[in-house]
Formats: structure tokens, sequence, C-alpha cells
């Protein structure tokens, strides 16, 4: 009896690890941002991925951007989904955290692929963009793409989509008003992703023609850096009159906010990833950042679907949205509606030929940005809306 009491008492001890091990991963599968679609007879379901930052010092970024994909899934799911052949489908966004590392979001997108067949796949950094063209076109999945970097949709690949404007046509306005109001000499302090290597070679070439000199260049690792009293410090014994910053909207303020403590009087270009209303947020108000010139924040903007937006979004996260939110928000309905113009949810070169009918099929109390068009590389093309921050105010700045 003894024996059989031990043998029962073992089994009960192993089933036990079994039950733990199943439910351990089945919590790792199911760590997604799901938009409660739950299953109605004759409805189907459209997986729409999403690999970004949501942890590390790059989450504050990475979580609005997956903000705004879900806000607009989550809508569309209570108007009643989306339409194809007569059948309803509601959308689920399934989300994975790849920390800003370009490898973890090429893992994350092979994952959300073969356990959710998702026909299209948000990332908002570069790195993550040029991972998963490594293989997106044989694996049949668009990349919404959330970054300004003209590269990702200029080498070929037929099924990426890139979001925002392309970055270039900043390079213009903000080197004109950086120069006359502070001066000729510019220090280089941007993230040293990938993206932030490519804009400042880009910026470089232009702030010389224009007259300019670069008297430091250098680059900030936010994944690993947390205090840049140092390089900011051997940045500005060269006595620059504008710092170049830029990167994710929380460290980027922190950096601006150190170059202030240690007497910097100038202007600070900053890359269109960091956004002013973000990075206010950091900063405690406007006056930090006097000088500065960037995006112009969407709250300050004046497209027609603006003031619905900002008012459900407040409500849902009790903070104002950014444009990371806004331009996800407007991304995810203008794929719905190349869903339905294609009449396919699973062929992604169909909704890829039908993006046009996208943007033109947009309802204009959603159109928190104005996008006519899109590019034959697969670019949205929208106006440049830039402002600068004088006497702690937001100012439009003409961007020509």
């Amino acid at each position: 009896m003894k024996k059989k009491s031990k043998l029962l008492a073992v089994l009960s001890i192993m089933f036990a690890l079994i039950f733990s091990l199943a439910a351990c991963n089945s919590s790792e599968k199911t760590d997604t941002g799901g938009t409660d679609s739950k299953a109605v007879p004759g409805e189907g379901t459209i997986n729409i991925g999403y690999t970004g930052p949501l942890s590390g010092p790059a989450a504050f970024y990475g979580e609005r951007t997956l903000n705004g994909v879900q806000m607009a899934a989550e809508e569309i799911n209570k108007a009643g989904g989306v339409e194809v052949n007569g059948k309803k489908y509601k959308l689920n966004i399934v989300s994975l955290d790849d920390k800003y590392l370009p490898n973890e979001a090429g893992g994350n997108a092979k994952r959300l692929m073969q356990e959710n067949k998702t026909p299209i796949i948000f990332t908002p950094h570069s790195g993550g963009v040029a991972a998963m063209q490594v293989f997106n076109q044989q694996e049949k999945f668009i990349i919404g793409a959330y970054t300004s970097e003209p590269k990702v949709t200029e080498g070929g690949n037929k099924l990426t989509v890139r979001i925002p404007p392309r970055y270039d046509g900043y390079l213009e306005p903000f080197t004109n008003y950086s120069m006359e109001k502070f001066g000729k000499k510019i220090a280089f302090l941007p993230t040293a992703s990938q993206y932030g290597k490519d804009w400042a070679e880009k910026l470089q070439p232009h702030w010389e023609e224009a007259g300019g000199e670069v008297v430091y260049n250098s680059s900030i690792d936010f994944a690993k850096d947390t205090d840049f009293f140092t390089i900011i410090t051997n940045a500005l014994k060269e006595k620059p009159d504008v710092l170049f910053i830029g990167g994710p909207s929380e460290p980027t303020a922190k950096v601006a906010k150190q170059a202030r403590e240690l007497g910097f009087k100038g202007g600070f270009i900053v890359m269109d990833q960091a956004k002013f209303d973000e990075m206010k947020k950091v900063t405690g108000s406007y006056d930090v950042l006097n000088g500065a010139i960037g995006v112009m924040p969407l709250v300050n903007s004046d497209s027609p679907g603006i003031p619905e937006f900002v008012k459900n979004y407040r409500a849902k996260y009790n903070e104002d949205p950014g444009s990371e939110a806004g331009l996800n928000y407007i991304a995810m309905y203008v794929f719905a509606e190349a869903i339905k113009a294609a009449g396919s949810v699973d062929d992604p070169e169909k909704i890829m030929s039908h993006m046009q009918d996208g943007l033109d099929n947009l309802p204009e109390d959603k159109k928190v940005y104005v996008i006519p068009k899109i590019d034959p590389n697969g670019g949205f093309e929208a106006e440049l809306i830039v402002a600068a921050i004088e006497d702690g105010e937001v100012v439009p700045i003409k961007a020509d």
C-alpha cells in the first residue's frame, strides 16, 4: 500500500508540473494586445500583427504606436467590422515586444506569421523593417512601417507601406530655421539606431552645403545609456550653436534637459521620431525646448479628424495623443478599407494593390492627417507639418 501511495504522490506531482508548464507556455503565446473580438457565427477574424518596443527605454514610444493601431481596430469592430464578399470580419491585434531590437522584430514577425497568419505586421522602427524585409515577400505579409526612412520603400520591396512622410523633406526647413536663429556650428547627438545614423548622414552634407560646420559628431545608445552628461559636456566644449538630437521622445527630452542644465543656450534640431508634446511630459514645460524645431504636435494640427480623435483618445488613455498614435490609427483604417476594396483578407498583394482605394475611401472624420496618395514605391505622401518652440509656445513653421 505504501508503494502505491508513493507512486500516486509522484504521479500527482508530475501532473501538477505538466499543467503548470502548459499554463506558462499559454501565457507566453497570448502576449497580445487583442481587441476583444468574440466569435460570432458566420463571422471571421483578421489577425493584425505588431512588433515594437513595449519594454525598455523606448517602451513609451512603442506603446503609443500600438495604441493607435488598437484604437482604430476597436472602433472598426464596434462599427461592425470589415465586410469582405458578404462576410463580416473582426480585427484582432496581436502584439509582441521586440525591445527596439531588429533581430527580435524579425523573430517576432516569423512567430506572428506561423502562429497567427497575419497579412499585415506593423513595426515602429527602421531596423525592424529592414529585418522583416529579408523575408516578408516570401512569407507574404505587408509591413506597416512607421518610419520616415526613405530607404524602406526605395529598395524594391513590394509589400512595404511607409506610414509617415519621408524625413529628408525636413532637412531644409530645419537647417534654415536653426542657422538663421542661432548660427552655423552644430553638434550631432542623435540616437545610435540605424535610423539615427541615416538621419545624420543626410543632415551633415546638407548642413555643410548651406555653409555650416559640424563641430562634434557622435550618437547616444538609448538602450544602454541613461545619463548623458559626459557626452553632452564633450559636445558643448566645441561651442555649438545648435544640437541635433532625436530618437524616442522620452530619452530625447532628457538630452535636451541635461544640455540646458549644463548651460547650453542654443537651438535644437529634433529628429521627427521625437515629438514635442511627448517631450514636454519629461521637461515639464516647453521653456526647456525654446529654439527647437521639429514636427508639429498632433493636437496643434487642424486636420478634419483631429477633434474627434483627440476626444476619444483622451477618454481611453487619459492623455493627449501624439503623431505616433495618430499616424498608426489612420494607417489601420486605410488597411481596413484596402482589404474591403481588394475583396481579400489574406492576399497581401491584392491588399497592397488597393492601398490608394484605402486612402480614397477613408471617412472624413477619420482623417487625422490628410494623406492624398501613396507613391508607386509604397510611401504615404502627406504634407510636412513643421513647428518650432518660441517663448514656451508651439509656432507653425512653413516647410516649402
